[in-house]
């Protein structure tokens, strides 16, 4: 089987989509949700249980790690409705640029149960506590200041499609010593960064022109999260231009954008490789 953006979805993915979309519906604060199992946006008619929120989540994303127990995540933004209360949102009221979103975060099934989370003023770090059911405060999330460890971060299976300045930069990576880290699970990629530094990359090439992530519940959150931390996001050079991901004008719920994220350091090597 295959989700709304032609992903293979396991049971898990359905199983995580069923809680997502049941508790969301429940929590009576949300007016639309988007996710990426469902081919169209959800619509919350009954006025009883309206509210003034709109959530993009990824239920679980990496699940193509999920049979050989490699961790996985969940990734979620949160925008507040414009559209008039006493009516049903509308697509129009998520589809946004991420510097409109009001909450990103994710969680990361590993080893411990990770949230992290950003109400645009930093971000922080919290694990759960299973014997008291509660997510505790770790720690505030800052990217180290001198772009961490050298490490980057990308699918190098992909690299004959790439444009001549990402080759080049992981080629430059590759003689000034850097080691390669690849999860292939956005959250886990992600919050490692995020941790020692260095850069993420899933750029747009030849074969995807726009990228292979989703702008609403993988770019725009990852990238908030990113930013807030200290450090920097990137489409890269996409619609003809250099942008910041966060920028990006999505056309429709599924719609995908190129990224580059890390600390300042590293994406602005790749940047300048543009030039």
């Amino acid at each position: 089987n295959a989700n709304a953006t032609g992903d293979d979805v396991k049971k898990l993915d359905i199983i995580a989509d069923d809680i997502w979309v049941e508790c969301l519906k429940r929590s009576g604060v949300c007016g639309l949700l988007v996710s990426e199992e469902q081919e169209t946006a959800i619509v919350i008619e009954d006025e009883s249980l309206r509210g003034p929120f709109c959530v993009a989540f990824d239920p679980l994303d990496g699940s193509s790690n999920i049979d050989c127990n490699v961790s996985v995540g969940s990734i979620f933004s949160v925008y507040r409705r414009q559209s008039p209360a006493d009516k049903a949102c509308t697509q129009a009221d998520i589809l946004r640029p991420g510097t409109e979103i009001i909450v990103a975060g994710y969680c990361m099934y590993g080893a411990a149960t990770e949230l992290v989370i950003t109400f645009g003023t930093g971000v922080q770090r919290f694990a759960l506590d299973p014997a008291l059911g509660e997510f505790l405060f770790v720690s505030d999330v800052k990217m180290p200041q001198d772009g961490g460890k050298k490490i980057f971060s990308c699918n190098e299976g992909n690299s004959l499609q790439w444009d001549a300045p990402i080759l080049n930069f992981v080629e430059a990576c590759k003689d000034d010593g850097y080691s390669a880290r690849y999860v292939g699970s956005m959250v886990s990629d992600v919050h490692r960064t995020l941790l020692y530094g260095g850069i993420f990359l899933y750029p747009a090439d030849k074969k995807s022109t726009k990228g292979k992530l989703r702008v609403l519940y993988e770019g725009f959150p990852m990238a908030l999260i990113t930013e807030q931390a200290g450090g920097t996001s990137s489409t890269g050079m996409y619609m003809g231009k250099l942008g910041r991901i966060l920028e990006v004008m999505p056309e429709h719920i599924h719609d995908r954008c190129p990224i580059i994220m890390g600390g300042e350091r590293d994406v602005s090597k790749v940047l300048k490789l543009y030039e």
